[in-house]
């Protein structure tokens, strides 16, 4: 039986070319792999774990909101990847967007404040052949990571050197996407498909979730993402939990890192009152307390990423020969 309630006709949407955009980045945001000037002594401890899961070759997960590519920090995060320091990243739909667009014209992000007013607001022809890309992975039984990083690499799209997504195609490194139906400008266009959407992500959590199993020892990184990470990782860390107790096994003594503008307690290690609004700060309480409890450290450090990534990169690379 059909649902009851009417629908919005796509149809009747009119979408305008990338051309006619106006972008308000462009790759001359990108930051060139440089020393970094800001140091955070946190940061330099943490490198000591990221270190030892790369020797261990243990798992070594990014957890990312989109603000991160728009950073301007991708060489420093393709950087670490060719140096065998991150075997996954995590990111949301929003993340994919804008380091396609930055692989297909060299810009990305438009004014919502400006767009939202004339109803053109995501509404832009190349930035929608993602959802044909998805439509195709949902029939080939990809990842939506995969799938794009893939149509970036191999389509020689014209400044894919810059693309996080196509540089870890071709180093085999996972890059999964965790959407919210509903959240991404690509949702709004006539040709996106639901069933593609969630069977490509859903995927993609599964990836997530089996690059967890070996987390023991390794470390989680969650730059600027408040819900996604934070929830991908609960959520998968138990079902690695779950498994390796049936083999009579654990998931534990592993280290975790938050990088956010929170100003958040020296005391951050603790769980905080529920009557605290901060209590709802999820990378706190989920990644910082919880999942580290028994066995693992945990690293709070504020800052732009701008400024923690580079200095990440930098603690890690001093005397490794360029790659």
């Amino acid at each position: 039986m059909p649902s009851r309630y009417p629908i919005f006709d796509r149809n009747t949407l009119t979408l305008a070319s990338l051309g006619q955009r106006r972008h308000d980045l462009d790759l001359g945001a990108l930051f060139p792999l440089a020393p970094a000037t800001t140091h955070f002594p946190e940061l330099e401890i943490f490198a000591e774990h990221v270190a030892g899961a790369r020797a261990a070759s243990r798992s070594s997960l990014l957890l990312m909101g989109g603000h991160v590519i728009r950073s301007g920090v991708q060489h420093y995060i393709i950087d670490l990847m060719r140096r065998g320091y991150l075997t996954c990243i995590a990111m949301n739909g929003a993340g994919v967007i804008h380091d396609f667009e930055f692989s297909l014209i060299g810009a990305t992000t438009e004014s919502v404040a400006r767009y939202i007013q004339t109803g053109e607001f995501g509404f832009w022809q190349e930035t929608g052949r993602l959802n044909d890309i998805i439509a195709r992975a949902a029939e080939e039984d990809l990842g939506l990571g995969e799938a794009v990083g893939k149509y970036i690499h191999e389509s020689d799209l014209p400044y894919a050197e810059f693309s996080i997504l196509a540089q870890a195609y071709s180093l085999q490194i996972p890059v999964t996407v965790h959407v919210g139906v509903g959240y991404d400008i690509i949702h709004q266009h006539p040709n996106c498909d639901g069933a593609a959407l969630g069977k490509t992500s859903y995927r993609d959590f599964l990836i997530f979730a089996q690059q967890v199993v070996s987390l023991s020892k390794g470390v989680v990184m969650n730059f600027g993402s408040a819900v996604m990470g934070p929830e991908i990782f609960l959520k998968a860390l138990a079902m690695a939990r779950n498994q390796a107790r049936n083999k009579g096994a654990t998931v534990e003594n592993f280290s975790t890192l938050v990088c956010d503008l929170k100003p958040l307690p020296e005391s951050y290690r603790t769980e905080i009152a529920k009557s605290d609004p901060l209590y709802y700060f999820r990378p706190w309480k989920t990644l910082l307390v919880r999942t580290t409890s028994d066995a693992g450290q945990s690293y709070y450090v504020r800052g732009e990423h701008r400024h923690t990534i580079p200095a990440l990169w930098t603690t890690l690379t001093e005397g490794e020969r360029p790659v």
